[in-house]
Formats: C-alpha cells, sequence, structure tokens
C-alpha cells in the first residue's frame, strides 16, 4: 500500500509521456534536429512540465523539510563522460530511459537493442 503513490505517479508520468509525444522516437529526434527539420512542440511540453514540476518541488520541500539536491558537488570524468554518452544515445536513438519504458507497451520487440545497451550501461556505471 506504500507504493500506491509511486505507482499512480509512475502511471500518469508514463501517460504524460506517450501523450505528449516524448515516447515517440521519431518526434525526439524532430526536436533535437535543431539544424534540419526542427519541430520545437516538445520544449512546450518540457516547459509545462518545469512549469509544474518546480512550484510542487519547492511547496514540498517546505512542507516535509524535503530539499532537492544532486548526488554530485562537483563535475568529474565520470559525470562528464556518462552525461556524453547519455546525450549521444539519445540524439542517435531518440529515446531514453523514461519513454523506453512507456515504449514497451506498444512496440517491446523496437526497443530490444535498446534496453541491452541501458542495461550494459547501468551496470559498467557501477563497477
Amino acid at each position: 500500500m506504500k507504493l500506491l503513490p509511486a505507482a499512480l505517479f509512475g502511471l500518469l508520468f508514463g501517460l504524460g509521456l506517450a501523450l505528449s509525444g516524448m515516447a515517440d522516437p521519431a518526434r525526439v529526434l524532430g526536436f533535437l534536429d535543431v539544424a534540419g527539420a526542427w519541430d520545437p512542440g516538445l520544449a512546450f511540453v518540457m516547459a509545462a512540465a518545469v512549469s509544474t514540476a518546480a512550484p510542487l518541488f519547492a511547496l514540498a520541500g517546505r512542507r516535509h523539510g524535503i530539499a532537492a539536491s544532486a548526488p554530485a558537488t562537483r563535475m568529474d570524468f565520470r559525470l562528464i563522460g556518462g552525461a556524453a554518452i547519455f546525450g549521444i544515445g539519445w540524439g542517435l536513438a531518440g529515446i531514453c530511459p523514461g519513454p523506453a519504458l512507456v515504449d514497451l507497451a506498444f512496440a517491446p520487440w523496437r526497443l530490444l537493442p535498446f534496453l541491452g545497451a541501458m542495461i550494459l550501461g547501468l551496470l559498467l556505471a557501477r563497477r
């Protein structure tokens, strides 16, 4: 029962990704292609998400004494390298872990190479 709110918010998050088009690799690649046929639609989706979430995080922090903070306090090779690999992968495939989980419901066979690479990356990061 303690995990019910997390499950409901996860379901809501996944539904938002699916309805907004953020789970569609072609649409994401169109957004990332600023030099070509750029599709700015996802910028509005991200702006709406940030403008909704930021005040709620601030409210939760004040009410419960929880501060959102990054786990890393300094930039090092692991952080920069991981961010670069993540960005390159996202730019090449048009998909990242959140939308990949949503896409499992629609086209699981299409995600097998991505999921394999993601699991390999997670295992390498823990070494």
